[in-house]
């Protein structure tokens, strides 16, 4: 081991958090090495964000093409090519891979070595036959597709989110296990592709979202023809000519099990945390199946050493399993490591999307976490099928759901319908600056736009004391004055 580095940051993977650490400490000026052992830009640009919603944009334009009569224009069923789909998706990927390669970073400053990385002590990583002495560490690993304990899963060879793209023939049958948000989104891509799709779920499906907001969403699956199984338990996997039988178990016993025979499988049940071989024993670093401990400054154990994204596991318990939640500790991280100022993660402040159609957004508190602190709320709805702008492109499913307290402050937002994922940025400004829906209410926004659904419930706020015998004594008292 000749060669010593001392610089004052040490980022351990190079996805979306370790990437917006490294780049925001070099831009800084402070000495940053970046240690990666596979693909720049993690899993979201190889592997998740990108190529997914590269597929799913493919599959919406296929949708389009088949419901096109609606407007007036002959409508077909569009002739996919799923090997031009693939290519389509890794030129998506191609086009953002440039602002996560190594030239870039390099070139900010930042001495990339690409190797596995391993603490050696509470104080050093050894990298690429680099020895490590940094002044902070960031454990920024990331993810990995969770595989469940049934018998059988050898057998099949199964697909997950790392070679789900890789496919340049269609699935005849698609049989997907867990029905969270990565496995309804494909769900619903694959199927406008035009491949046979079952969905299997053990327990509800999207179960972390409001019943309310997810019903549209699933509704659409089961009418565009997902077959959307949810309760089911599955007994073992078995090896079925070219593809694969799912056994799912029956309530009288093996007698009464049930089969789904798929060309293909694809696990989408979760994400469990990289942090095995990376030697955290011997930095005195905590960490257990959900990730590395964090303190609510996102510090380890070891108070040299700080983890963020998926890696990183919350005190609370929280899943923040997304892209921007990384960026998020990113910045908490450089505020605590460098500045040494006190910092402290708040959930609330990161939103969360399921990119199905319609979307599903949520920000802040649902209704059911709202009523855990307190029964004095007022809920307001306002559905798309009242915007101008929704019924002239016939996407009216949905609505705006939000959460106030007595006071009048957002505590929570969720919207299920078309581009919910952009429509929730003026619900999380709200939430995280403390608003008022009063101050929705008074903004002033372009005619027809999807965004007048989030005023006009804000306007709701109001109706219920329009009518109401104060008003209407003032108004009685000002009309004689002329």
């Amino acid at each position: 081991m000749s060669d010593v580095l001392k610089p004052d940051l040490c980022v351990i993977g190079a996805g979306s958090g370790g990437l917006s650490v490294a780049a925001a400490a070099a831009a800084m000026g402070v000495p940053v090495v970046l240690v990666e052992k596979g693909e720049m830009g993690g899993d979201c640009l190889n592997y998740g964000c990108v190529p997914s919603k590269a597929l799913i944009a493919a599959a919406r334009t296929a949708q389009t093409v088949r419901e096109a009569g609606r407007f007036g224009v002959e409508a077909v069923e569009p002739r996919v090519s799923m090997a031009e789909v693939r290519a389509h998706v890794r030129h998506v990927v191609a086009a953002v891979a440039p602002n996560d390669s190594e030239a870039r970073y390099r070139a900010m400053g930042v001495q990339v070595i690409r190797a596995s990385a391993r603490f050696v002590s509470p104080r050093a990583v050894e990298a690429g036959g680099v020895r490590i002495e940094a002044r902070r560490f960031v454990v920024a690993t990331g993810s990995s597709p969770a595989a469940p304990a049934i018998p059988g899963l050898d057998q099949i060879r199964p697909l997950t989110n790392e070679t789900i793209f890789d496919l340049d023939v269609l699935p005849a049958r698609l049989a997907i296990v867990g029905a969270g948000p990565i496995g309804v989104e494909l769900a619903q891509a694959f199927r406008r592709l035009g491949c046979e799709v079952t969905l299997l779920e053990s327990g509800r499906a999207l179960a972390q979202e409001d019943p309310e907001l997810a019903a549209p969403a699933l509704e659409a699956l089961v009418r565009e023809g997902v077959q959307v199984r949810e309760g089911v338990s599955i007994a073992r996997f078995e090896a079925h000519g070219a593809g694969a039988r799912i056994v799912l178990a029956g309530p009288g016993g093996e007698g009464a099990e049930e089969f789904v025979d798929a060309s293909h499988v694809l696990l989408a049940t979760g994400r469990t945390a990289n942090v095995h071989g990376l030697g955290l024993e011997q930095a005195g670093v905590e960490f257990d199946a959900r990730g590395v401990k964090v303190s609510q400054s996102l510090r380890t154990s070891n108070r040299r050493v700080y983890a963020v994204g998926d890696a990183a596991a919350s005190p609370s318990g929280e899943k923040l399993q997304f892209t921007h939640a990384a960026n998020y500790h990113a910045g908490l991280v450089l505020r605590a490591a460098l500045f040494r100022l006190p910092v402290r993660m708040r959930p609330e402040r990161v939103p969360r999307v399921t990119y199905s159609d319609p979307e599903i957004a949520v920000a802040g508190l649902t209704e059911a976490q709202a009523r855990k602190l307190t029964h004095k709320l007022h809920v307001y709805r306002w559905p798309f099928s009242e915007n101008d702008r929704a019924q002239a492109e016939r996407r009216t499913a949905g609505f705006v759901k939000v959460v106030v307290a007595p006071g009048g402050r957002v505590l929570g937002a969720g919207i299920v319908g078309a581009h919910a994922g952009e429509l929730i940025a003026v619900w999380q400004l709200a939430i995280a600056r403390g608003m008022k829906i009063g101050e929705i209410a008074d903004v002033v926004l372009p005619y027809p736009t999807l965004a007048e659904v989030s005023r006009r419930v804000a306007i709701s706020h109001y109706a219920r004391s329009l009518g109401g015998p104060s008003l209407q004594s003032l108004l009685r008292f000002l009309r004689r004055f002329g």
